[in-house]
C-alpha cells in the first residue's frame, strides 16, 4: 500500500494556563492522500484550528506540541529543524488562514506579498512574481487584476482581503494545502467560486486540501472524507456520504439535527444542542460530550471511549454506536436510546 501524502499519529498539543493544563488537541491521527478532500469540523474550542496550526509548526505560545507525529512525505515535521520547516511553509503545505484582516501586512502592496512565496521558494524574480500574482488575483475573482497588485489591503474590502490570501495560498502550486474557513467573509456567489476553484485544483493538480468549516452544507459538497472534532479530540471520521447518511457519534448527529435542510417539514422546528462546549482545563469524566448526549449510558460517564472502526468503514467514540445502537431509530423510540 502506497504511503499517504500526510499523516498524522498521537498529535497532542498543550498550552499552560493559570487553570491548569489545557489540552488543546488530544491524540489526534488523521491521513491524506494527493487530490483528496479532507473537511474537520466542530463547534468553535474544538480543536480544528489548533490541530492544523499543529501541523505547520505554528502553535502561539505558551502552546506547544508536547506527542505524536506529523509524516509528510515520509519525513516528521515535527523532528525537523526550523529552517527546514520553513522550506516547507508556503512550498511544499500552504495556509490560508481565517482572518483576511490581520493575515496581510498593511505596509506592503498586496501584489508584492501574493509573489512573495515565488521569491522566496522558486526564486523569481520581482516583476514575474507580480505578474504570476495578477494571473492568481483573475483566478480568485478578483476584478482589475493588473491594477489591484499595486493596492494596499487597506484598499480591499474584507472579501477581497480574503480572496488575495487564497490567491498566495496557492502561488506555488504546493501539494498540501490547508483552508481554514476559507470563505467567511465572502458573499454566497463569491463562496461558490471560491469553492469550485479548490475543487478544480484538488482534481487537476493533485492537491490535497484539508478544509475547515463550521458550515457542513460546504463540506457535503466539496470534501471526500469528514473528521469531527469535540473537545480537541475526534470523535467521527469517514465518508463524508456515509457520515451524513448515517452518524455514528451522537455529536455529529445533533450538529446534522441542528442545521435548516431544504427536504425537512417547513413546520419542523430546529434542533440545537443543549448546553455549552466543556472547558479544557476541567473536562468532564468519561466522554466530553456526555453532559450534552441525549444517548448517553452509565458507562460514557465513568469510561472515555476511543476511536474505532466500525462496520461499516466509518470510526467513532462513542460506548452506544459501538454497543451497535443506530441513533435515528434510538432517537424515535424504536431503539433502546440511553438515559438521558
Amino acid at each position: 500500500m502506497a504511503e499517504h501524502l500526510l499523516e498524522v499519529r498521537g498529535l497532542t498539543t498543550e498550552f499552560e494556563t493559570r487553570d491548569g493544563i489545557l489540552r488543546a488537541v488530544d491524540r489526534v491521527d488523521l491521513y491524506l492522500d494527493p487530490g483528496e478532500i479532507l473537511g474537520i469540523v466542530g463547534e468553535s474550542g474544538s480543536g480544528k484550528t489548533m490541530t492544523v496550526l499543529s501541523i505547520m509548526r505554528l502553535v502561539p505560545r505558551p502552546g506547544r506540541v508536547v506527542a505524536g507525529e506529523v509524516i509528510y512525505r515520509g519525513r516528521d515535521l515535527v523532528q525537523v529543524s526550523e529552517q527546514e520547516m520553513r522550506e516547507v511553509r508556503g512550498a511544499e503545505i500552504a495556509m490560508i488562514f481565517q482572518d483576511p484582516m490581520t493575515s496581510l501586512n498593511p505596509v506592503f502592496r498586496t501584489g508584492w506579498q501574493v509573489g512573495e512565496p515565488l521569491r522566496l521558494h522558486k526564486g523569481m524574480g520581482l516583476r514575474d512574481s507580480i505578474g504570476q500574482a495578477a494571473r492568481m488575483f483573475r483566478q480568485v475573482g478578483i476584478p482589475e487584476a493588473e491594477r489591484r497588485t499595486a493596492n494596499y489591503p487597506h484598499e480591499f474590502s474584507g472579501g477581497m482581503r480574503q480572496r488575495a490570501m487564497i490567491a498566495m495560498g496557492l502561488t506555488t502550486a504546493p501539494p498540501l494545502l490547508i483552508a481554514d474557513e476559507p470563505t467567511t467573509a465572502l458573499d454566497v456567489t463569491i463562496q461558490a467560486q471560491i469553492l469550485e476553484l479548490l475543487r478544480e485544483i484538488a482534481s487537476q493538480f493533485g492537491t490535497a486540501i484539508i478544509l475547515i468549516t463550521h458550515n457542513l452544507g460546504v463540506v457535503a459538497g466539496m470534501c471526500d472524507r469528514l473528521m469531527v472534532m469535540y473537545a480537541g479530540r475526534v470523535v467521527e471520521e469517514g465518508a463524508t456520504e456515509g457520515v451524513f447518511a448515517r452518524p455514528k457519534h451522537p455529536y455529529t448527529w445533533s450538529l446534522l439535527r441542528s442545521i435548516p435542510r431544504l427536504d425537512a417539514d417547513e413546520r419542523e422546528p430546529l434542533h440545537p444542542i443543549e448546553g455549552m462546549p466543556p472547558d479544557l482545563t476541567n473536562l468532564p469524566s468519561g466522554c466530553a460530550f456526555h453532559p450534552r448526549c441525549p444517548f448517553r449510558i452509565q458507562r460514557c460517564i465513568d469510561e472515555r471511549p476511543e476511536l474505532v472502526a466500525l462496520v461499516d468503514g466509518q470510526r467513532a467514540a462513542c460506548w452506544v454506536t459501538q454497543a451497535g445502537t443506530d441513533l435515528e431509530l434510538a432517537a424515535t423510540g424504536d431503539a433502546w436510546g440511553g438515559d438521558g
